[in-house]
């Protein structure tokens, strides 16, 4: 059986990350997705890539409804690795934080924090204001992760796609899956403080 691993995608900015989630599980083989698309990460994803519900409902290879409680991710009985919501919007991120499960996305979410499976948080805002970092804490403290999409530097990429494709790499990372697309640290070469 292929391991299952659910990708909600909301309206914050940054569909990038939930799309190439996408595309990065279709090349892995022993994998299936399960996307949940939010109605106001519909229009994010046609601001940002001109991309309809459809089109991208068909980078998945199971694609429920928002409003869809009865879909089988709504039951801890289905199994499954985990989800991550990228990018994660504040309103879901609240949602998730108080167990308001009033969507698809929410209520997957809860059920994989009931069920002690990982969950992961691609929250996108900035600033922060006081609600947000404690949504983030409360998240955190229920067995949830919260991984921002910061950019690595080290890894001196050379285009905004290297740059996405390392973030999705490390998403990815935290359930075990290899996209060889991601530039590990091996430290510094030399001594950058002595005398050159």
């Amino acid at each position: 059986m292929k391991k299952r691993l659910i990708i909600g995608i909301t309206g914050a900015t940054g569909a990038i990350y939930g799309i190439g989630l996408l595309k990065a599980l279709k090349e892995v083989s022993g994998w299936e997705s399960h996307l949940v698309l939010t109605d106001a990460g519909v229009l994010n994803v046609w601001h940002e890539h001109k991309m309809k519900r459809k089109e991208v409902e068909r980078l998945a290879d199971f694609a429920y409804h928002p409003k869809d409680i009865a879909a089988t991710i709504a039951s801890g009985s289905f199994v499954t690795e985990g989800m991550v919501i990228a990018p994660c919007s504040m309103k879901t991120l609240a949602g998730v934080a108080h167990a308001y499960a009033d969507d698809l996305v929410s209520r997957a979410a809860d059920v994989i924090l009931k069920e002690r499976r990982r969950l992961v948080l691609v929250p996108r805002e900035t600033p922060l204001n006081l609600a947000h970092l404690r949504n983030m804490v409360a998240v955190t403290e229920m067995g949830g992760i919260i991984m921002p999409p910061m950019p690595a530097f080290y890894a001196l990429p050379k285009t905004l796609d290297e740059l996405v494709a390392h973030t999705i790499g490390r998403i990815l990372d935290l359930f075990g899956v290899s996209t060889g697309k991601v530039k590990r640290w091996q430290g510094i070469k030399g001594n950058p403080a002595e005398p050159g």
